[in-house]
């Protein structure tokens, strides 16, 4: 393997549990870790300029991954979004997520929404080679996944969504047997929404969960052994509080746990009875398996806080951190973002800066495109 890829390997390997050189160097270290590490990104900059909130936000045409029940409440009546994510660009320059989602709105009483989502993976160049340092060739590994969803409104404030997913990995190895694996998986989201009143304020109160990824695990050898998909589990709340007719400021918080068994280490029993967990049962065991107990399971919690300035629904400033504790991956980033709305259009962008030393994604900028359908017909009229 290139000096090149052999750095993206490593990197794409801890994705979700990279630490820096202190987190390393802690006594104790044992991060939860899930394959198809690429479903894990946030696609979109509105959410990522906020920390990486999404669950509990207001409804946006970005709401497929981060909680499909929010199409319930969406105001157009369709929409489509495109996004562009630069990854690990610090150590590589060919290594991206794209993504494409939309919505449409069915039904008389606007009570149904179904969505769609291709989000790809590409992973750049891979040379391999044998024992003998014979080249095996180059090849293009890559991960995407493709979904839908249909949420509909329960009661005026309160909405249920569920969405299906293919998922495909093809690492680009074909030493000793590997080959692509696919999964399949299913995402369970509400979404609450409630206006009260405060300081004489009418503020708009949302809640909300998203369960996702339930599914198969997957492979890469044919079936001998099999890795968990990143099932996660989001609950969040915000606030939208009008400062006047012109100005209004939003504040989310959010939790995310990884519904996955946390990695046992040095008992090969252990090991095996790991390797052997079904995807379904790995989900409960990953609530209550933590060698440290219930306080190492909360520090397997990224906490996410984010705030978003909006002028006339036209601009948008938006702040956030997010942060994992260093034992279980040392994620804790400072984040910004800025967007600009028009009737057709949205563009959103997000740069990301890291609070800890040696992160591969310090520096990382996200940009998403969304299209309003209704403002497009307004145009053309």
């Amino acid at each position: 393997m290139t000096q090149k890829t052999t750095l993206t390997a490593l990197a794409l390997c801890t994705l979700a549990c990279f630490g820096s050189a202190k987190a390393q160097e802690a006594r104790y270290f044992n991060p939860v870790t899930a394959a198809v590490p690429s479903l894990q990104i946030s696609p979109d900059a509105r959410a990522s300029g906020m920390g990486d909130v999404g669950v509990s936000t207001i409804a946006d045409p970005y709401s497929q991954y981060w909680n499909p029940a929010k199409f319930a409440f969406i105001d157009s009546k369709a929409g489509l979004s495109l996004g562009y994510t630069p990854w690990l660009s610090r150590l590589v320059s060919d290594i991206a997520l794209m993504h494409a989602g939309g919505y449409f709105r069915i039904g008389s009483d606007s009570t149904q929404t179904i969505g769609a989502s291709l989000r790809y993976f590409t992973m750049g160049k891979l040379t391999t080679w044998d024992a003998s340092g014979k080249s095996l060739g180059v090849s293009h590994p890559n991960e995407f996944a493709i979904d839908a969803s249909y949420a509909r409104k329960l009661s005026p404030n309160f909405s249920l969504a569920v969405a299906l997913r293919y998922i495909h990995s093809d690492q680009g190895s074909r030493e000793q047997g590997d080959r692509p694996g696919s999964a399949f998986a299913a995402d369970i989201a509400g979404y609450h929404q409630k206006y009260i009143t405060i300081g004489g304020a009418e503020c708009l109160w949302t809640k909300g969960f998203n369960i996702r990824n339930i599914g198969t695990k997957i492979s890469f050898d044919g079936g001998m052994t099999s890795s968990f998909i990143p099932t996660n589990l989001g609950l969040g709340t915000g606030l939208l509080y009008p400062i006047d007719k012109e100005n209004m400021i939003s504040v989310n918080l959010e939790a995310n746990k990884l519904l996955v068994p946390t990695p046992p280490t040095g008992d090969v029993q252990k090991i095996a009875d790991y390797r052997k967990t079904s995807a379904i049962a790995g989900i409960f065991k990953s609530l209550g398996d933590a060698p440290g107990g219930f306080g190492e399971e909360l520090k397997e919690i990224r906490w996410s806080l984010g705030a978003e300035y909006n002028y006339c629904d036209k601009f948008f400033v938006r702040a956030g951190y997010s942060y994992l504790h260093p034992n279980k991956g040392n994620l804790q980033a400072l984040t910004a973002g800025a967007g600009f709305r028009m009737s057709a259009f949205r563009i959103d962008a997000s740069y990301l800066i890291s609070t800890i030393s040696d992160n591969p994604l310090d520096q990382t900028l996200r940009f998403t495109l969304a299209f309003d359908m209704d403002g497009i017909r307004g145009l053309l009229k």
